[in-house]
């Protein structure tokens, strides 16, 4: 298979079905375009799923069961734009759930230890302070107080409400 696009490539140990499955669940588009499995010929179990190709938010996804060699880390991670603070809270609750971990600034980690940031879209406005740094800085104090980001918050910081 060849893609003219950057594709995200994920190592797992052997969830990469589950993980597939579970992510194309949460985002409405989502929906899983293969899996293939070990042939006997591999050093891996003849079988065993080795790759679920999956698509979310138009963005097509590799996931790769290789063993427990490599994890995931904060280091990479995904962002979700969103529009409404009904779409923060249904990927925020979505992708916690089941063992995954609340970080700061609108990060998480989910069950799998893939790290996500849901975001508002209208974030990088409130960053930037259109012309206003004082504006931006009660907007940057006020998302560092915060794990999910709530965006009346948010905006009222920046509005210095």
């Amino acid at each position: 298979m060849l893609l003219n696009t950057l594709t995200p490539f994920l190592w797992f140990d052997t969830a990469a079905e589950d993980a597939a499955k579970f992510y194309t669940s949460i985002f409405k588009d989502g929906k899983i375009l293969s899996v293939s499995h070990y042939p006997d010929s591999s050093p891996f179990k003849a079988g065993e799923v080795m790759v679920a190709e999956f698509e979310i938010m138009n963005m097509r996804f590799i996931a790769l069961n290789a063993g427990p060699e490599f994890k995931f880390n904060p280091s990479v991670s995904f962002m979700i734009p969103c529009d409404t603070q009904e779409e923060i809270d249904h990927y925020w609750s979505k992708l916690t759930a089941d063992g995954g971990e609340e970080s700061q600034c609108g990060w998480l980690v989910d069950k799998f230890g893939l790290s996500w940031q849901v975001t508002p879209k209208i974030m990088g406005q409130l960053m930037s302070g259109a012309g206003d740094p004082a504006a931006s800085g009660r907007a940057m104090g006020a998302m560092m107080q915060m794990k999910k980001l709530d965006i009346q918050t948010l905006q009222n910081a920046f509005d210095g409400k």
